[in-house]
């Protein structure tokens, strides 16, 4: 699925004038994903070690205390990133069979600008936007 789509020159940044989502882009893309991937799978093993190596036994209460405001935390940061390893994931998946960078919505393309932020998104902002207007909107009644 990792597998290098083309060579990508040094300082490459996708731009409007090209062809959407032609090979650079693509891979382009793809490494992005593969690096941010790495970097919460990295963060992931620190938190454990750092969890692992936590002691775990104090005889004051504020130390047991802000231990586990510190393990609540650790645990929420590394089932975030677990999310966001499984959204790079299908987005590299995606990418692997041609629908990356499309609104999972309308088929039209989404922006470089916006994958760009956010590489994982699978909605352009128009289809996002009314998507939350939605939930908005349920939220109220």
């Amino acid at each position: 699925m990792d597998s290098k789509i083309c060579d990508l020159p040094e300082n490459y940044v996708p731009s409007e004038n090209e062809e959407f989502m032609n090979d650079l882009q693509r891979e382009y893309f793809r490494r992005k994903l593969i690096r941010w991937r790495t970097a919460l799978e990295q963060e992931n093993e620190d938190a454990i070690k750092y969890l692992q190596q936590k002691e775990r036994s104090y005889n004051d209460e504020a130390d047991r205390a802000s231990n586990e405001t510190d393990l609540a935390y650790e645990l929420r940061t590394k089932e975030r990133a677990r999310k966001l390893i499984l959204k790079i994931t299908d987005a590299l998946q995606r990418i692997s069979n041609g629908t990356y960078g499309y609104c999972e919505e309308t088929g039209e393309p989404i922006s470089l600008k916006r994958l760009d932020a956010r590489p994982i998104a699978i909605l352009s902002i128009e289809a996002q936007e009314r998507h939350e207007k939605q939930e908005r909107v349920q939220k109220n009644n």
